[in-house]
């Protein structure tokens, strides 16, 4: 029996490529309680202990010299065991083959374990497959009495934890063994009853239950039960993140200059090589490896870049389901990150049912007032707002504002986010007046909660202008998606979809105010971008192509102009369904200027087209409605079918009344309508009256060509009339 003290149970050898299984070793070794029948048994090493610590595991780079550092020799005299980690990176590495012969020169090469993690053992003895070779070179031979290799093969103790052979537990429980001196079959024995003690903790409760016999002893006696079942749970979560985080040190240490070539390492280089060896370097730690994938395609997706997102999180999803099950937190998460995702690329189909998998097992898992079922709640609002189905996002938002605040009080980031979220829900809904007030209640407290520079805080100035853009309070508008878009490009840089919509939203309070050039100039650089980072059939892109058609009808070319609005319009039919909303405005927009072109019947099927999917999709009292009504009562003047003409425009001033006056646009654009269709019936003096006081909103108009075209039909009252013109500008007949 062996009687030579040792400082270290075992020195664990390993190139620094392979830190991550290192680190797991050494934890899962020191943390393994040996079967308490064996502690204490004699073996050749000496009694068997309770626990094979302490483990030495260098945690720095080896100093450059020529022969093993002091510490590190020392180190090796007084471990009992070396553990080497076996790989095509340790096979090379100068250091790993010192340490192995210097431990085999203290005389304890019966005492060296191998772990397998990759490459072939052996390999280099076959020609052409040197590069697979796992083992060093002092592991391949054995030891002479002069202290220098032989040519003689050794035959290396191995554990392989290679994908298909023994698995990572097994092949530590072979290390252990050999450690002890036991034999493997006793411990998987002994691992075995373990596992089945914890399995059927609950079953044998029953027998348990005689020796308890009072109901304080058994209520004690659950409460450990349960408290040992939490602190194994913590336990398995602070594995999984000490190995995150391991993963994510890897990641980000940029130390081999070989690589780099010189150049600056961005974030973005460190994500695709993480995407890269993801993959392989997490192949054995499957939980570890989901959350990394699925964290790694929610940054992909923040950067628009879906086509390497997607695939990332769906292979997560299909991972945590084997792992965990279908009801599980994990999964939803998944479901969660992959249906926000889907969204963004419009593909709603499958963003809803993931969506709404992940509601229902957070509903259960986490329990329906959680943070993270408010979480999906606004995801599933997102998603019905994109679809267009405004209303039935309402009570989503309203239940997760109601959590949030329940869960964080009324000032936090994620009520602010709420809150934004019912302005927007508001705004879609035409109810404008109550959607600027949420939304600047929302910026108020982003402005607080994040001075300076923040994409929360850039989203809500950015918000705030949208609704001020809908309530013709341009200017206000104009000056925040100016202040929003530099925030935004600091923060995301000069191509980012977000930059995008920011730019979009500017062109759009530029070409309101008549700054055609400048908006073109803006419309396009946000079209080129989407193109790039989202494609040709992103809403965001067909959107863009619209609003570049709008800009080219104000500046008179109008067959271009109407070309980019049918591609729109039939790229929108496609991608978000013939029924939404956008297909709608396009449809209307795209009637008007047929009317222009007396392409009358083509224009009446679009826009019967559009109001048909606003009364269905919006509600009978929506602005949009009545937008749509004066684009028909429009198209029946051309026809110069007055009567009819007239109703369309008095409906759509009933629906505009509770709202708006005679300065905003669209009110502007009925009144019009129904004084043209009143001059047609010969009611000259009341027509009058409704042309000229919607001259002024028709100049605020984003339809290009209504003041010019208000104007016409008062100087063609006039002319029918025979009454000098009574307007204080100058109005050609």
């Amino acid at each position: 029996m062996e009687q030579q003290e040792y400082k270290y149970r075992a020195f664990i050898s390993y190139s620094h490529r392979d830190e991550l299984w290192a680190r797991w070793l050494h934890r899962s070794i020191e943390a393994y309680r040996v079967p308490r029948h064996l502690v204490g048994r004699d073996t050749p090493h000496g009694p068997i202990p309770a626990r094979l610590t302490p483990v030495f595991r260098d945690r720095d780079e080896l100093p450059s010299a020529t022969s093993l550092g002091a510490i590190l020799n020392a180190a090796l005299q007084r471990s009992q065991f070396q553990i080497v980690i076996c790989s095509t990176a340790s096979a090379k590495s100068h250091w790993v083959n010192e340490e192995i012969l210097g431990f085999k020169r203290l005389g304890r090469e019966d005492r060296i374990f191998c772990l397998l993690i990759d490459g072939e053992p052996g390999a280099s003895f076959v020609p052409g497959l040197a590069a697979m070779e796992c083992f060093a070179p002092a592991l391949l031979y054995t030891m002479g009495a002069d202290g220098q290799l032989t040519t003689t093969r050794s035959e290396p103790i191995a554990a392989d934890a290679r994908k298909g052979k023994d698995g990572r537990l097994d092949a530590r429980l072979k290390i252990i063994a050999g450690m002890l001196n036991v034999g493997l079959d006793e411990l998987k024995q002994r691992e075995a009853q373990r596992r089945r003690q914890r399995v059927t903790l609950m079953l044998t409760a029953s027998t348990t239950g005689m020796l308890i016999t009072s109901g304080l002893a058994t209520t004690a006696w659950l409460q450990s039960k349960e408290a040992q079942r939490q602190r194994v749970v913590a336990e398995e979560k602070a594995e999984e993140a000490s190995q995150i985080a391991d993963y994510m040190v890897r990641l980000f240490k940029v130390s081999d200059p070989n690589e780099a070539l010189g150049n600056t390492i961005t974030a973005r280089d460190l994500l695709d090589k993480g995407a890269r060896t993801i993959e392989t370097e997490l192949a054995d730690q499957p939980a570890v490896q989901a959350t990394m994938m699925d964290t790694m395609g929610t940054v992909y997706s923040s950067l628009g870049l879906f086509d390497t997102a997607l695939p990332l999180m769906r292979q997560a999803l299909t991972n945590r389901r084997e792992l965990f099950g279908p009801q599980h937190e994990a999964v939803a998460q998944s479901l969660n990150s992959l249906g926000t995702a889907l969204t963004l690329t419009a593909d709603y189909t499958e963003a809803e049912r993931n969506l709404s998998q992940a509601l229902s097992i957070r509903q259960v898992v986490k329990g329906k007032e959680s943070a993270e079922v408010a979480a999906t709640l606004s995801s599933l609002a997102e998603l019905k707002s994109a679809k267009g189905e405004y209303s039935a996002g309402t009570p989503l938002i309203e239940e997760a504002l109601r959590v949030r605040r329940k869960l964080y009080g009324d000032r936090h980031p994620l009520v602010a986010e709420s809150i934004a979220n019912l302005g927007q829900n508001l705004g879609e809904r035409g109810e404008l007046k109550q959607a600027e007030a949420e939304m600047r209640r929302a910026l108020a407290m982003q402005r607080e909660l994040h001075p300076g520079v923040h994409t929360e805080l850039a989203e809500a100035i950015n918000n705030l202008a949208w609704v001020l853009m809908q309530l013709n309070s341009t200017e206000e508008a104009e000056t925040l998606y100016v202040e929003a878009l530099a925030m935004m490009r600091k923060l995301q840089g000069e191509k980012h979809q977000d930059v995008a919509t920011m730019l979009n939203n500017i062109g759009y309070a530029r070409e309101v105010r008549g700054d055609y050039a400048a908006a073109e100039t803006a419309y396009t650089e946000a079209l080129a971008m989407n193109r790039e980072t989202r494609g040709e059939r992103h809403p965001e892109t067909i959107l863009n192509t619209a609003n570049l058609a709008f800009v080219k009808y104000a500046k008179g070319q109008r067959t271009e102009a109407i070309r980019l609005l049918r591609t729109a319009l039939e790229l929108r039919r496609q991608v978000q369904g013939a029924r939404h909303p956008d297909v709608a405005g396009d449809a209307a927009s795209l009637a008007y200027w047929l009317i222009d072109q007396q392409q009358y019947g083509e224009a009446t099927q679009l826009i019967e087209e559009s109001l048909a999917i606003r009364r269905e999709k919006l509600g009978e009292k929506h602005p949009a409605v009545a937008t749509a009504l004066a684009v028909k009562s429009s198209l029946l003047l051309a026809q110069r079918r007055y009567r009819e003409a007239a109703a369309q425009a008095e409906e759509a001033q009933k629906i505009l009344t509770p709202e708006f006056d005679a300065a905003n646009w669209q009110m502007a654009m009925a009144m019009n309508a129904h004084g043209a269709a009143l001059a047609g019936l010969g009611q000259f003096a009341q027509g009058e009256r409704l042309l000229k006081d919607s001259l002024a909103g028709l100049k605020d108009a984003p339809l290009s060509g209504l003041y010019e075209v208000g104007q016409r039909r008062l100087a063609e009252l006039y002319a029918a009339w025979g009454k000098p013109e009574q307007t204080g500008e100058r109005v050609q007949p």
